[in-house]
């Protein structure tokens, strides 16, 4: 409810002041982020609970540790209906590859199709780091190394993504349970440590486009 709530205050602050676009849900995002992480450390701040805010710590972390699988029920069709939408959609998502301005001449207008894929996307990140905390730099370089492999086409990206996804989550969680003898490593920092060098590794290379031209 959190991240739909503040995925819709996105959407509204972005549209201040003339038509959203995707540097002005960015910079939105963003500012919304920083207020809700000073107000998850304003709660663990004057929480009186040592044992609530090490669960707490550790949910921010990322971690498979506390997922459960009652949660399987609601998040594996969340998940699984996202992702098909989403499939369904590969035209439209390839149209943004061009930009608006092309789109428009193709007589496609992005916007309410970049707004309704902000609110749908905020629903499976809401539910699945709910049950899992968060996992930084999943979805900024799972999809950039699998579209280096098979192209930039949408309607194979999307499904191979999703299942690339998953098996590099399920790895990287064994690996945090052997890393460290005796002691399970976050899957968060993990992650984070594999992902930073590669997000800047695609920033710097020349020959990559992150999807665009």
């Amino acid at each position: 409810i959190g991240a739909f709530c503040i995925s819709l205050a996105v959407l509204f602050i972005s549209n201040l002041g003339g038509r959203s676009n995707s540097m002005k849900l960015l910079l939105a995002g963003m500012a919304l982020s920083a207020v809700c992480s000073a107000f998850s450390s304003f709660i663990v701040y004057f929480a009186n609970n040592k044992e609530g805010m090490q669960t707490i710590a550790y949910w921010m972390m990322g971690s498979f540790a506390g997922a459960k699988w009652d949660n399987l029920t609601v998040i594996v069709p969340i998940v699984i209906l996202a992702v098909l939408f989403f499939w369904s959609q590969s035209r439209i998502l390839n149209l943004m590859l061009l930009g608006d301005e092309a789109a428009v001449t193709l007589g496609t207008d992005l916007h309410i199709y970049r707004q309704v894929y902000l609110l749908i996307s905020s629903l499976i990140v809401g539910f699945v780091v709910y049950s899992a905390g968060m996992i930084g730099f999943v979805g900024l370089i799972v999809p950039h190394v699998v579209r280096m492999l098979i192209g930039t086409d949408h309607k194979k990206l999307i499904p191979v993504t999703a299942l690339v996804g998953a098996v590099f989550l399920v790895i990287a969680d064994g690996l945090c349970r052997i890393i460290i003898p005796r002691t399970e490593l976050p899957i968060g920092i993990l992650i984070s440590l594999i992902g930073a060098p590669c997000f800047v590794y695609l920033m710097i290379k020349r020959t990559y486009g992150f999807g665009g031209n």
